[in-house]
This record gives C-alpha cells, structure tokens and sequence, in this order.
C-alpha cells in the first residue's frame, strides 16, 4: 500500500534527520559515479512568473529511486499563497511499485538547498568567519542562514536584498534565531564585511561583482538554477582561485558557471565537484587569502537521498 505522508508528518520526523551529514553523502555518491541522473526537466513561465522542475534518479544497488517535482511561483504571497509547492514520489527499483508520497509542499527541496549551502561552507569557507552576508531576503535567505549555524561559530549577519524593507524583516527574522542581523545598505558593503556570502535571490542580471569580493571570501550561489537567472558576474568565476559546481553536467547549462563559461570568463575544467572536495579535501581551499565560488544548481542525489531518509524515518517500529 502508497504511503501517503503530509508537510506536517515530515516536519514531525524531520528532527531525526541531520540535512547537512544526508546532503553531503548525497553529493559524495554523485560524483563517484554511484547516482544516475537525468537532465533535469523543466517548464518555465512568464506570466505570472513561474518555475516547474522535475528532478530525479536512482542510486545503484538501492531498493527505490525518487522523482521530485517542484514549482515556485513568486507572486503567490501577495495573493496570500505560499511562493513554493512539490511532491516527491518514492518508487520500489524491484517493482516499479508507488511506495510513498511525500506531500512536502517544497519544503524537502528548500532543506536540501540550504543543507548544499552548509556543506559548501564547511568545505570551502575560510577557517575564521567574521561575517556572513546573506544576499536575498526569502525563505531560502533565512534557511541558510539557520543551517549554517551548524558549520560556522559565526553569528554576526548582513541581509542584502533590493526591498529594503524585505531584507529588514529578514534581519529581524534572524535576529529572533539568534543572530546578530543587520541590513546592508548595498551588495558592495555587504561583500566589504564578509567572508561568507551566500546568494539566494531568483536575480536575471548580476549583481555581485568580482570587485566586491574581498579575497579570503567564499560565496555560494543557489538562486541561479535556470539557464537565464543568474546572480554573480562571469568575472567573478574567472577571478575565483576555486570554482565548485554541485554536478558539472548540470552547471554547464545553468547557473553560474554556465554563464562565465559562455562569456569566456571560466574554462570547464577548472570547475571541481564539491563531492570531489568531500572525498579529498586537498582539492578545496589550500590558502586563508583564496577566493571560492560554488554553484549549486540542485541536483537530483539530494533529493533521492533526504527521501529515503524521510521514508526511514517515517517508518514504524525499531530502526
């Protein structure tokens, strides 16, 4: 029988689970090899502006593979909806048998997102985090924040985001959890008092320039995850001493690197997987002063892996 599981059973489990340790072997199995992934399927819309992406495989030898499917919609709170939704469907690989839906209404996808940016900076920020700045004043802006918590003793925070008044509550959001939040009068102050910045904002132009990055900086970037948004200029990538992707396939047809790898500003193979920085740490920041860049597009490992953890956790009885 489909089990059926909605946000709020998933959320009453979700204390069971650590995001950051599940992404992190997610993206280790990736770029091992061991995760099949198709292109990622996707509908865009332009009015209202909108988004629908399919995202799915299966990791070798497991007993189920996963198909999520994400919307966000980013009118939907002036309508006093929700910006995002999705489901993720878990199949039995023996059977092809539905085994559980998971009704989580985007919020598996918000988590694994923010869990990628934690295991970034844990792998690629500097060893002494003065300030974080946040770029961006959604939901995805608090998460990253919140999950960093776990990875970085920091709590000094600057919000950036074009609503002056969003990227305020923001801070007071973040203030609430703990932080000491300020709003950022600008990006280039913002980056002048950082060492970690994490993107999250649905931009089409760039707006962190290589001239605002300080070096001993690392910057994630998670809002680019179509070929046209983008939020870092090319020559910030080309500028970078490290380039990270999430997968390599996926970042040559969007996000970030796609675009500094069109504009000539970056070659491919100075990109690395960051499943390839877990597995050999020497092949992330070597030097206190190096600039890093990773883009994380989103990819499908993440989603198969927090799944089956949600799916174990859910499951009644021992173990």
């Amino acid at each position: 029988m489909t089990r059926i599981a909605s946000r709020q059973q998933i959320e009453s489990v979700m204390p069971q689970i650590d995001p950051i340790e599940v992404v992190e072997q997610a993206f280790l199995a990736y770029s091992r090899g061991q995760v099949v992934v198709p292109p990622v399927g996707e509908l865009l819309f332009a009015e209202p502006p909108g988004e629908m992406h399919v995202k799915y495989g299966a990791v070798a030898g497991d007993d189920v593979f996963a198909v999520k499917i994400a919307t966000g919609f980013y009118r939907n709170p002036a309508l006093g909806l929700p910006p995002f939704d999705g489901v993720v469907l878990v199949f039995s690989a023996r059977t092809g048998r539905l085994e559980a839906i998971l009704l989580d209404e985007g919020l598996l996808t918000n988590l694994r997102t923010a869990a990628a940016g934690a295991v970034a900076a844990r792998h690629l920020a500097p060893p002494h985090i003065r300030c974080i700045g946040i770029c961006g004043s959604g939901t995805q802006a608090r998460l990253q924040a919140e999950l960093l918590r776990s990875v970085t003793p920091c709590r000094d925070v600057l919000v950036w985001a074009r609503d002056g008044e969003k990227a305020a509550r923001c801070a007071e959001d973040l203030a609430a959890l703990g932080f000491r939040a300020e709003r950022a009068a600008s990006v280039a102050a913002l980056a002048a008092a950082s060492d970690l910045i994490v993107t999250t904002t649905a931009a089409t132009e760039p707006y962190l320039l290589a001239g605002h990055v300080r070096p001993g900086t690392h910057v994630t970037a998670v809002g680019s995850d179509t070929p046209a948004k983008t939020e870092l200029a090319p020559a910030l990538l080309g500028r970078a001493d490290i380039v990270v992707a999430d997968s390599l396939p996926q970042t040559l047809e969007r996000g970030e690197i796609h675009h500094a790898v069109a504009a000539g500003a970056l070659s491919p193979d100075r990109v690395v997987e960051i499943g390839a920085i877990i597995a050999d740490p020497a092949r992330g920041r070597t030097a206190p002063e190096q600039i890093t860049v990773a883009d994380l597009t989103g990819v499908a490992a993440q989603d198969i892996f927090l799944a089956k953890a949600v799916c174990r956790a859910l499951r009644p009885g021992p173990g």
